[in-house]
This record gives C-alpha cells, sequence and structure tokens, in this order.
C-alpha cells in the first residue's frame, strides 16, 4: 500500500488537473460562471433564514445559523459520495486506454466537492458574523482543520468503496442516493441531540456522521471545544476507515477493464 500512495503522490498533477477541470467546467457556458459557486450557497443560505426565521421557528437562538453550520458539510459528504461513485464508470474511455492510478478519479472528485465546500463556507462565515454570533477564532484555527481532515478522510475512504463496486454493480451509484436521502434525517443537522428520544439516541450515536456534525455545530455555532473523546474516535475511524477502502479498491481494480 505505501508503494501505492507513492504512485498516487506522483500523480498529483494529474488530480490537480481534474479538479481544476472539474470546478470550470461545473458552470462553463454561462454568464455568472465561477460565481455560481457563492450565488448558490447564498441563495439556499437566503431560504433558510426565511423558512426557519419566519415560517417555522425553532427554539433555538438563530437556528437557519444551526442548519447552515450542518447542512454545509453534509453537502459536502453528500455530493462526495454520491458522485463519487460512479467516476470509475463514467470515465471508462480514460480507464481502458490510459494507465494511471484509478483512485486518482476519486480523489480528484472528493477533493473538488471539498474546495467548493470552503468556498460555500466562507459565504457562512460571512452569514454568521452578519447574524452577530460572532466567532472564537482560536477555536476555530485549532480544531475546524482537524475536523474537515477527518470528514475527507471518512467521505475519501467510502466513495473509494462505492466507487470500485459500482464498476461490478451498476446499482450502487442509484442506491447511493436513496440511502443518503434516509441517513441525513439521522444525522442531527435539522435538529439537535437534546430532542432525540432516548431509544434512539443510542442509534443515531453510531452513525459516523453524528459526532463529526456536532463538532461543527460546537466549534461554529456554540463556539465551545468540541467533544475531543467522540473527535478523537470518530478520526481513528475515519483514518481506518479509509485504509479499508483502499484496500477494497486495489482488490476490486484487478478486474476493472473486464467489467467495463
Amino acid at each position: 500500500m505505501i508503494q501505492r500512495v507513492k504512485e498516487i503522490y506522483d500523480y498529483r498533477d494529474m488530480i490537480m488537473g481534474l479538479v481544476r477541470r472539474d470546478l470550470r467546467g461545473r458552470y462553463k457556458g454561462s454568464f455568472m460562471g465561477f460565481l455560481w459557486n457563492f450565488i448558490n450557497p447564498l441563495c439556499q443560505i437566503v431560504v433558510y433564514i426565511i423558512v426557519f426565521s419566519m415560517i417555522f421557528p425553532s427554539n433555538l437562538d438563530y437556528f437557519y445559523v444551526y442548519l447552515i453550520v450542518g447542512m454545509m458539510p453534509w453537502n459536502f459528504f453528500n455530493e462526495s459520495i454520491c458522485q463519487g461513485s460512479g467516476c470509475i464508470f463514467s470515465q471508462a474511455d480514460m480507464v481502458k486506454k490510459i494507465y494511471f492510478p484509478r483512485e486518482v478519479l476519486v480523489i480528484s472528485t472528493v477533493t473538488s466537492r471539498l474546495i467548493n465546500f470552503l468556498i460555500n463556507y466562507l459565504v457562512a462565515f460571512g452569514i454568521i458574523l452578519i447574524s452577530g454570533i460572532g466567532f472564537n477564532l482560536e477555536i476555530i484555527f485549532i480544531y475546524l482543520p482537524v475536523l474537515v481532515l477527518i470528514e475527507y478522510m471518512f467521505a475519501l475512504g467510502l466513495t473509494l468503496i462505492l466507487a470500485a463496486a459500482d464498476v461490478y454493480f451498476r446499482d450502487i451509484e442509484y442506491m447511493t442516493g436513496v440511502i443518503t436521502m434516509a441517513w441525513v434525517w439521522m444525522t442531527p443537522i435539522m435538529y439537535s441531540m437534546d430532542v432525540v428520544p432516548g431509544q434512539l439516541e443510542f442509534i443515531i450515536k453510531l452513525n459516523p456522521m453524528t459526532p463529526i456534525i456536532c463538532a461543527y455545530h460546537n466549534i461554529l455555532y456554540y463556539q465551545t471545544v468540541p467533544d475531543m473523546t467522540s473527535l478523537g474516535k470518530v478520526g481513528i475511524f475515519a483514518l481506518l476507515f479509509l485504509i479499508c477502502g483502499e484496500l477494497v479498491f486495489m482488490k476490486l481494480e484487478r478486474k476493472f477493464a473486464e467489467e467495463m
């Protein structure tokens, strides 16, 4: 595996090229172009403010901020696995004709979603500042980069498995979207853990995205240090999951060309 990681690193220019192509090509031909990366999250935030401040108010103060802080990292995770699950099969011609580590396609997909997520969070930071909640910069600078890295590792590990399996079972790509529609409701994004009934709390805590989203809420909404025990556990889990994802990918990769 170490040799494989070195080989992937040697193709880092290809990864960045694919990331740039994805970010530029998403809105290619549109008048606003790259600005849509800022306009889309801004429009989404405005809708949240209107709906959850005026139509469906919550007991939580600044509930729209709570929702934004949790929903944007979820969108990154959701887009990574949903779009990444089909990234190998969708590039079948390239896979069959050119040699390169196939993980490059998965890494570039997840990384482009990460960059888009960070751009979206710049807009979110502006809304949080305007709302009057403010920031604890010390907590943000220390813990937020670690949290983003943990989520990235988990998303990448899961996407490696899904993308490899999708070559053999094309239903994987479609099943992923259905599963994430249910998964989001099992994650404390639109509610806090305080309102979860006791019989469901155990199940929701088994969800690996729960401590990740709770940590985002702690850092940016409550402005407190996240639960380091939970964060440490999910960090180790994400790293092990990434290693397992790579091992599964390497095993399934051997017959990609035949299946395509």
